[in-house]
């Protein structure tokens, strides 16, 4: 276990000062414009917002300006892949703190794709264009966040209705009534390899995925109207699942499984991006009113959780283990089989995601 005592910001700086280390921002991977950098990024421009370091500023629109050309356009990126519109969100702050056209005009291009998206028969995203009809928990944190600021921003409320509407088409078919979680994903047309031939759901309730579809709500939530038609409902959603998931949490170390509801079998593994964003969530969940300050308990096991398997490596930076590479759809063995990496640029904005968060909480004792 490691010795060094930081507050959650200070852990949050350690982890953006570990991986600004180890990549110029142009050599984030991979070479495209992807949410891997954007979820990493974010969680950076959060740090920066609460410490007003410079460099974390600097270094995130060093990234952006390598890959966002002067007309707006994205050097490259695959507008058929959710994934490639997530690191569009950073151009929000970007564009406030400069002034500069060019990341009005790259979102003016990046946000309308998806309203041109290929839907399922329910209306549902496709993630890629080469899964069709497949509806995954990541992508309403790839879309949703980016189009209901988008829509706050430049005053088209047409992306509320649109995102809100997927959000409670994804939960109304992934959820499960028993447990409460919902599966990593859903094809309408059950032509998916993974595909249950009666539902068309994903077999297993997957960490990470889950992490996401709370994750992104929040975020929508910052700029979503308080008064639109779906908040409601919306909220109610947050609330049973952020509560679902407590009773997986794993009581000795506070840390949550890959494969979330089988914690009993003998080759399931704590892994800690999903533990990272579920805290991210409860705690954000509790500071926006959501859940009651009681919950901020388990927030409070879960980060403690994290920090007891980081390590530091020679030169004194932070070493962030037990993070699931980026994975499909499968089954239980498909999830137990996948490989873990250190300082991974989800599981480390994960991480910065969560540390920010716990920042701003209370402590419970």
């Amino acid at each position: 276990m490691i010795k060094t005592v930081l507050s959650p910001i200070q852990w949050a700086e350690k982890a953006c000062e570990a991986l600004m280390a180890r990549f110029e921002p142009e050599q984030l991977p991979p070479d495209r414009f992807h949410y891997h950098q954007g979820v990493f990024l974010s969680g950076m421009e959060k740090c920066w917002k609460e410490t007003r370091n410079p460099k974390y500023y600097e270094y995130l629109k060093r990234w952006v300006d390598s890959q966002v050309l002067e007309d707006g356009r994205i050097k490259k990126h695959k507008p058929d892949e959710l994934d490639d519109i997530q690191p569009g969100v950073l151009l929000f702050n970007l564009y406030e703190q400069t002034g500069d056209e060019r990341y009005a005009k790259a979102l003016h291009y990046l946000v309308p794709l998806i309203k041109s998206w290929k839907t399922n028969p329910s209306g549902g995203f496709w993630h890629k264009e080469h899964y069709p009809n497949q509806m995954w928990l990541d992508g309403l944190y790839m879309a949703g966040p980016i189009a209901v600021q988008y829509g706050k921003a430049f005053g088209d409320s047409e992306y509320f209705d649109l995102m809100t509407y997927q959000a409670i088409l994804m939960e109304k078919h992934t959820k499960d009534p028993v447990t409460g979680l919902l599966y990593h994903g859903w094809d309408e047309t059950k032509e998916a390899a993974w595909a249950d031939p009666g539902t068309g759901l994903a077999p297993e309730f997957w960490g990470r995925a889950i992490g996401w579809y709370p994750v992104a709500l929040l975020e929508m939530f910052e700029h979503l109207p308080e008064d639109h038609k779906d908040k409601e409902a919306l909220a109610a959603i947050l609330q049973d699942l952020l509560v679902s998931l407590l009773k997986y949490q794993d009581s000795a170390t506070g840390l949550w499984y890959q494969v979330v509801d089988k914690g009993h079998l003998p080759d399931n593994w704590l892994e800690n991006s999903c533990t990272a964003l579920y805290v991210h969530a409860i705690a954000k969940a509790v500071r926006f009113g959501y859940l009651e300050p009681k919950y901020l308990e388990y927030a409070w096991k879960g980060y403690q959780g994290v920090i007891d398997t980081l390590k530091l490596d020679d030169n004194g930076h932070v070493v962030i283990g037990q993070i699931c590479i980026g994975t499909g759809i499968g089954d239980y063995a498909h999830y137990i089989a996948r490989p873990t990496s250190e300082n991974d640029l989800h599981g480390a904005g994960a991480f910065i995601l969560m540390c920010v968060e716990m920042s701003l909480a209370p402590r419970t004792n």
